[in-house]
């Protein structure tokens, strides 16, 4: 692994390694199978803190450094990505309140996931995924309350979290500079998670629709100030970006390990496969994607931690990571053949994991527009 850790962030990733080898690896193909979300599994990672890594001691939380949480959720995503997405999830939906939540908030939010729950980053709409502007989900101001009307998609952590950002329009007329973020506790009245997704991969991460109808909340949930909701999005998504980008990087390492296993042990023209030039260069080349996105995700992660420029840098990680998982996915079930279309061999699963990670948190296209912007700008 290519990380330059000290022996307190090495035994930290070398924990998680163990939790996965024995709460994630005997049962993510059946869980897989059957589309569950495995809450218990879920409730033990919780238990260790692996949920709230980033969250300052302050407020209960780990308070570990960028490039350590990295190393981790990798080492999670080489298990299963839908594990490593619900994990995510949580730190997604907390970002927001912690570079921008009043000390009440941080606290108020942060007690909730360090207690063992979950939190989810209400954006996504059916006609705004991309163009936040579009966002139709509203929120009125009625005395010291706010009241929200309109639905979310495709959000991670839906049916089990206890608490969600949500952006919602307090100007329609303003478009995204009318959009605004809040927190919504599970229990308020009006809301309710509604269609529960299917999904191609990442079956152990539950992907649902929100529906708020009339729901009230304090005045003083409101996050930040009003029509800044798109900046905190953004701001959100931008540090978002290398997680994913290393969850993206653990998958692939999996791709590469199962192929290497595999080249080593099948016998084709009277030797391992691994003798074979044109497999040697597969692998080799698939190592090159894996090694150059992992250095990228270091080298935000530190530009992030120096408190540095790092927008670009972000999309340029995520959007390569993602297509170098994909990528070297598919090369690791060609190198297994057969064997590697069949759900006996777990390369399959990964290639259908892999996909979401050239889709969420901002689809690679819309990496490729931000990066173009940087440059051009």
């Amino acid at each position: 692994m290519g990380y330059i850790l000290n022996e307190d962030q090495k035994s930290l990733v070398a924990m998680a390694h163990d939790f996965c080898e024995k709460e994630i690896k005997p049962y993510a193909a059946q869980w897989d199978r059957d589309g569950v979300f495995p809450l218990e599994s879920y409730k033990k990672a919780m238990e260790i803190g692996y949920h709230c890594l980033e969250i300052p001691e302050e407020y209960g939380g780990g308070g570990i450094d960028y490039v350590t949480v990295a190393a981790v959720m990798e080492e999670f995503a080489k298990y299963d990505l839908g594990f490593a997405t619900t994990l995510m999830g949580t730190t997604l939906s907390l970002k927001p309140v912690l570079m921008h939540g009043t000390p009440e908030q941080k606290k108020m939010y942060a007690d909730v996931i360090v207690g063992g729950g979950l939190g989810a980053f209400a954006l996504t709409e059916a006609g705004a995924g991309s163009d936040a502007a579009a966002c139709r989900t509203t929120a009125v101001r009625e005395g010291d309350e706010y009241v929200i009307n309109g639905t979310k998609c495709f959000i991670t952590n839906s049916t089990y979290a206890d608490i969600f950002v949500v952006f919602a329009s307090t100007n329609r007329d303003a478009g995204v500079k009318g959009l605004s973020a809040f927190i919504v506790e599970r229990d308020r009245a009006g809301f309710s998670v509604d269609k529960h997704e299917d999904k191609m991969g990442i079956r152990t991460s539950d992907t649902a629709s929100l529906v708020f109808d009339n729901v009230r909340i304090p005045a003083d949930h409101l996050l930040g100030k009003e029509g800044e909701g798109f900046k905190y999005a953004m701001q959100t998504l931008d540090l978002a970006r290398p997680f994913v980008a290393a969850s993206a990087v653990g998958l692939a390492q999996r791709a590469v390990d199962e192929a290497v296993k595999y080249a080593k042990e099948r016998i084709c023209f009277g030797k391992p496969i691994a003798k074979l030039q044109a497999i040697q260069f597969m692998l080799a080349d698939m190592e090159i994607g894996v090694e150059t996105a992992r250095q990228m995700v270091i080298h935000t992660l530190q530009l992030a931690e120096a408190h540095l420029p790092y927008g670009k840098e972000a999309a340029v990680a995520k959007c390569y990571a993602g297509d170098v998982a994909f990528k070297v996915a598919g090369d690791a079930v060609q190198v297994l053949g057969g064997y590697g279309y069949s759900r006996e061999y777990p390369v399959e699963k990964l290639l259908r994991d892999a996909k979401i990670l050239q889709i969420y948190e901002g689809t690679n296209q819309v990496q490729r527009v931000v990066i173009a912007g940087q440059l051009l700008r």
